[in-house]
């Protein structure tokens, strides 16, 4: 499921829910229970992107919240993000503060990625300097910051800023949307701000510490996928090529640990299947 949803006190709102083809009974659920909220049912899962463009379609509000389906909304979050856009016409969005289930941090804005921003977190050096990250963790929560890339997990976007660049591009199925759409906004003069006083618990980085191969496939064509578009075919094929520097010792790394330790064969078996697949991405 993705949910669009301003329904908190005090603002006139509207809540859209995208059922993305779900098997558990989700849409039947919010029909009895929620008969007010408008529901769009799909019988194919459309794709993040295609889901959200969905219901900003639907939507006859001045902003919109793409809310993911695995999150709690803090009381005053989502005011205090539309106070926010309200004061700052400059801002095409904003995102709150994210935490885990047990209250830690959480990242939720990082800067544009590059080939060399991406090569260099791969190789372990944002430890060193950060390049490829913020230091989130690190900064005050009583401050708003200008920020690069907001996470689609919690993101609240002004129509107005929407009708100039265009929706969320679905020929992402998943991953690098909102980065995408970041990216567009920037590029066309407006500002991303982090709001650290708004909170939203998320619960999907907490419960997903490894992702499954085709979820770890899917991440990496979306991103070569942003790098061809916006850089062309030479940008693509330079981020193949150090996605493959990066990733190449990590499997042979695997494959001589595995007789020692069994529980590498997935991992091993990821890496060789992105390295095969790099060339075609």
């Amino acid at each position: 499921q993705e949910l669009l949803t301003l329904d908190r006190k005090g603002l006139a709102t509207e809540v859209i829910v995208v059922d993305n083809a779900s098997t558990d009974g989700s849409a039947s659920m919010v029909q009895k229970r929620f008969p007010w909220v408008k529901l769009i049912a799909n019988r194919e899962n459309a794709g993040y992107a295609g889901a959200n463009n969905q219901a900003i379609r639907q939507s006859e509000s001045r902003y919109v919240l793409l809310l993911n389906s695995d999150t709690v909304v803090e009381a005053d979050a989502v005011e205090m993000m539309v106070r926010f856009l309200d004061d700052h016409p400059g801002a095409a969005g904003c995102g709150p503060r994210l935490i885990n289930a047990d209250g830690s941090f959480q990242p939720s804005c990082h800067p544009m990625l590059t080939p060399h921003r991406e090569f260099w977190r791969l190789m372990f050096l944002d430890r060193l300097w950060r390049r490829a990250s913020y230091p989130q963790s690190m900064w005050t929560t009583r401050q708003p910051r200008p920020v690069e890339v907001i996470k689609g997990a919690c993101l609240l976007l002004r129509q107005q800023a929407l009708d100039e660049v265009g929706l969320l591009d679905e020929r992402y199925f998943m991953y690098t949307e909102e980065m995408d759409l970041c990216y567009r906004l920037s590029h066309a003069g407006w500002e991303l701000w982090w709001i650290p006083q708004s909170v939203v618990l998320h619960y999907g980085e907490a419960s997903s510490q490894q992702m499954a191969e085709e979820m770890y496939i899917q991440l990496y064509q979306s991103k070569v996928q942003f790098h061809r578009k916006f850089g062309g075919e030479r940008r693509a094929a330079y981020f193949r090529f150090l996605l493959f520097l990066a990733y190449a010792p990590r499997w042979l790394s695997t494959v001589l640990s595995r007789p020692i330790f069994a529980g590498l064969a997935d991992r091993e078996r990821t890496y060789r299947r992105l390295l095969t697949e790099l060339i075609d991405m």
